[in-house]
């Protein structure tokens, strides 16, 4: 009966130490992600909802008409737009070809100041592709269309 109970309580230790492991290298993972989770955020949901000090997020929007400003050597600002509120953005790197006032940009980085300092911007790369919380973040604001395209805000009277 004896090697009966020894035999018991080895399982019981193997699980017990199995669990503790398993914990450990649960607690481990999360610790190493911690910063490499982004959340997207839209303008609008920057001015409802400001993120921490030193947070890096990802920006969404629409290249605002008329705000690209090329600075000295790669420095170039412009500002994000949902339609609803925007942010300012600056950025110091080679924009992609595809980056246009009044398309679809993904930028990643932080607030500081008020102003998005970006460590890398997407463009879209076609007419009918538009990541989706951007997509949703326009529609909310009424600037986005089914077709893919982007409904111009209507003028006044039309």
């Amino acid at each position: 009966m004896a090697m009966g109970g020894l035999r018991k309580r080895r399982r019981i230790q193997l699980v017990i130490i199995a669990t503790v492991m398993l914990a450990i290298s649960t607690a481990l993972i999360g610790y190493a992600m911690r910063d490499g989770i982004e959340f997207f955020r839209s303008p609008s949901q920057i001015v409802l909802d400001p993120p921490r000090e030193g947070e890096r997020f990802r920006l969404g929007g629409l290249v605002e008409e008329g705000s690209v400003v090329r600075g000295d050597g790669e420095s170039v600002r412009f500002v994000v737009t949902d339609g609803g509120a925007t942010t300012p953005v600056v950025f110091a790197g080679i924009l992609p070809d595809l980056f246009r006032e009044g398309q679809g940009v993904v930028t990643t980085g932080m607030l500081e100041g008020g102003v998005f300092v970006a460590s890398e911007v997407l463009a879209r790369h076609d007419e009918s592709y538009m990541p989706k919380e951007v997509a949703e973040a326009l529609k909310e604001q009424g600037l986005f269309q089914h077709g893919g395209g982007i409904n111009p805000r209507p003028e006044p009277g039309s």
